[in-house]
C-alpha cells in the first residue's frame, strides 16, 4: 500500500487563490483578537492557509499591510447625511457615525490615529465633513483648517476613550478642596458617562464653529453659497 505523503501546513495549493481584499480581512481579524504589535506576515499566511510567502505577492511588508486595512476599514464609513438637517445635526452625525467606526476596530483604530496619513482627501470621513463645511458657506481659504481642527479634536478624545485616560482623568479630584466645599466631586471610582461627554465635545466644536461664522459675517468675510 502506497502511503500518501500529505505537504505540510502552509504548503499546498488553495483552493481558492489569495486577493488582496481576502489578505485584507484576515489581517483586520487577527488585529481586532490580538493587536497590531501581535500581526506579523507568517501569522497572517497561517490564518490564511497559505505559504508563508504568498502574501508578499500582494503586499510587500507590514506596514503596506496596515494601510490597506485601514484604507479598507476606513471605506466602512458610510454616514447617511440628511441635506434637509440642519448643520449640526449633520456634523453630529458625521462624528458619531466615526466614533462608531473607531469602536468597532479599537486596536486598529487606535494604530492608525498615531500616524497623520490615516485620513486620506478621498476618505468617506473627510469628504463629508468638507462637502457639509462647504454647504455651511465656510469661507474656502478656511474649510481644510477648519476640518483639520476638527478632526484633531474629536480623535484626540477617541484615543483618550480607548486607552482610558478620558475614565482617568474624569476621576481626578483636586489636591485642596476649596474653603467649605467638599473633597468629593463624584462617586468614587465612577465611571464617567462617555456618551455624555463626546456629546458635549460636539457642542463645544458647533459652539465654536458658529461663533467663528459670526465674526466672518461681522467682517464680511463673503461665505460660499451652498
Amino acid at each position: 500500500m502506497t502511503k500518501v505523503k500529505r505537504p505540510q501546513r502552509g504548503t499546498r495549493k488553495r483552493e481558492v487563490p489569495l486577493t488582496e481584499a481576502g489578505i485584507y480581512a484576515a489581517a483586520l481579524w487577527l488585529i481586532d483578537a490580538h493587536g497590531v504589535e501581535a500581526l506579523t506576515m507568517r501569522k497572517l499566511a497561517t490564518a490564511l492557509d497559505a505559504n508563508p510567502m504568498s502574501p508578499y505577492h500582494h503586499v510587500p511588508n507590514k506596514d503596506a499591510l496596515l494601510r490597506g486595512v485601514a484604507k479598507m476599514v476606513g471605506a466602512q464609513f458610510r454616514t447617511v447625511t440628511l441635506e434637509d438637517a440642519p448643520w449640526q445635526e449633520r456634523i453630529r452625525l458625521l462624528a458619531t457615525d466615526f466614533r462608531t467606526l473607531a469602536y468597532r476596530h479599537p486596536n486598529l483604530m487606535a494604530y492608525s490615529f498615531s500616524h497623520p496619513d490615516f485620513i486620506q482627501p478621498d476618505d468617506p470621513f473627510w469628504a463629508a465633513l468638507i462637502a457639509t463645511l462647504n454647504a455651511l458657506g465656510v469661507p474656502p481659504s478656511e474649510i481644510q483648517q477648519i476640518a483639520a481642527l476638527m478632526c484633531a479634536v474629536v480623535i484626540g478624545v477617541l484615543i483618550a476613550e480607548l486607552n482610558g485616560a478620558l475614565h482617568q482623568w474624569s476621576n481626578l479630584k483636586p489636591t485642596a478642596p476649596a474653603s467649605g466645599e467638599d473633597n468629593e466631586v463624584g462617586p468614587p471610582g465612577g465611571a464617567p458617562d462617555e456618551d455624555r461627554m463626546f456629546r458635549l465635545v460636539l457642542d463645544t466644536i458647533i459652539t465654536g464653529l458658529e461663533s467663528r461664522l459670526t465674526v466672518n459675517r461681522d467682517a464680511g468675510v463673503p461665505a460660499v453659497e451652498s
